[in-house]
């Protein structure tokens, strides 16, 4: 009897001990994954050649299968400096729970306030030549285990920038908000372009950007029909860019940019329309050269511009294969006279461009390659 009470207290001790520890192991794990997971991420980043990257910090959610990274930033490496490249501010990762009910395991993720800095020396040192942009953009998508789905981004910003120009240049964008869903083609319905892309931002100038378009990056060459418009934006703002490429400065005047691109099977067509309204050169007091040259810009700004509504503008076809994208020379200069002297060209996207241009175009293409091999 005395054994059998012994064996039935140790049994009791059992029963009670074993889920205790687990439960102290499970949360003793919880308590340490963030830092595992900080670690991980950090060795990623620091491993990056030609940059160096870390995260302040990473908050773990289980139950909503989620975890939070806060300020993970990545610098180009020259020597011994650094140079800011990416910011991305706070950024949730989650399981897009939606998908699971239709066999698909993907994520969804929301950045906050990122930034990106292209600096124009960069791609012009040997000493940068190793930071691979497939290095960087594979390490961070391997810091993310699923595939994304769908993408948001709040308030972010782009900039390029030119440090050795004098003053220095810096292109940007700021406020940008996104939003690019079904990536991963969850819902594909016979779309040929399944995911959707929206986006708007303002410029250097103040002037508003969109972009909306359809695409299908499943494909190891997207397909995608994408129009992108950046109105009103104060040339004058571009001053030390057009001063520093073409020595010349506006007093006042609008920029304006149009453009539709559609890629079908890697065959690309579309243009860009730029509009330049209401400008003025600023007259300067300087050498005789530079004197000529911006009267020979102003001449032909009088001489190509729409006497009507006072605008400077062309139309820059494109087409080809990803690999050989180049402008048509001759169309672009004839569209320069034809907004000037025949009809001025329209401040908006001309909707003209679609999908089934380029997959047609793309098509002809083929057909004129295959008869030449032919031959």
């Amino acid at each position: 009897m005395v054994n059998e009470s012994k064996k039935r207290k140790s049994y009791k001790k059992k029963r009670y001990t074993v889920p205790i520890v687990i439960i102290v192991i499970l949360v003793v794990f919880r308590l340490c994954l963030p830092y595992i997971v900080k670690n991980y991420v950090n060795g990623v980043l620091a491993d990056i050649p030609g940059y160096y990257g870390q995260v302040k910090d990473i908050d773990i959610s289980l139950i909503r299968g989620a975890y939070v990274i806060d300020s993970l930033y990545l610098n180009t490496v020259d020597g011994n400096s650094e140079v800011p490249f990416l910011n991305l501010g706070v950024t949730d990762i989650s399981v897009e729970w939606k998908s699971l009910f239709k066999g698909k395991i993907v994520s969804e993720i929301v950045m906050t306030r990122p930034q990106f800095i292209y600096v124009f020396e960069d791609q012009q040192t040997d000493s940068l030549a190793e930071a691979d942009v497939d290095d960087w953009t594979k390490a961070l998508t391997d810091i993310v285990p699923i595939d994304i789905n769908n993408l948001k981004i709040i308030e972010g910003k782009a900039a390029f920038v030119q440090l050795t120009a004098d003053p220095s240049i810096d292109l940007y964008l700021n406020n940008i908000d996104l939003t690019a869903t079904n990536l991963r083609n969850v819902i594909r319905d016979g779309r040929e372009l399944p995911s959707e892309v929206h986006a708007t931002a303002n410029s250097i100038g103040n002037g508003q950007v969109k972009m909306d378009g359809a695409m299908d990056i499943v494909k190891e060459i997207p397909d995608m029909d994408i129009s992108f418009s950046l109105e009103n934006a104060s040339v004058t703002a571009l001053n030390d860019f057009t001063n520093y490429y073409a020595g010349i400065d506006f007093a006042e005047g609008n920029f304006n940019l149009y453009s539709e691109i559609a890629i079908a099977d890697g065959f690309l067509t579309g243009y860009i329309k730029p509009l330049l309204k209401d400008s003025k050169l600023i007259e300067k007091e300087d050498k005789f050269f530079e004197k000529l040259w911006e009267g020979f810009v102003g001449f032909f700004k009088f001489v190509l511009k729409n006497q009507g509504n006072n605008t400077l503008a062309t139309k820059v076809p494109i087409e080809g294969d990803l690999n050989a994208v180049e402008s048509k020379i001759w169309p672009t200069i004839f569209n320069i006279f034809k907004n000037a002297w025949i009809s001025a060209y329209q401040g908006i996207v001309d909707d003209e461009v679609t999908f089934e241009d380029a997959e047609n175009q793309g098509k002809s293409e083929k057909k004129k390659s295959d008869k030449k091999k032919n031959k």
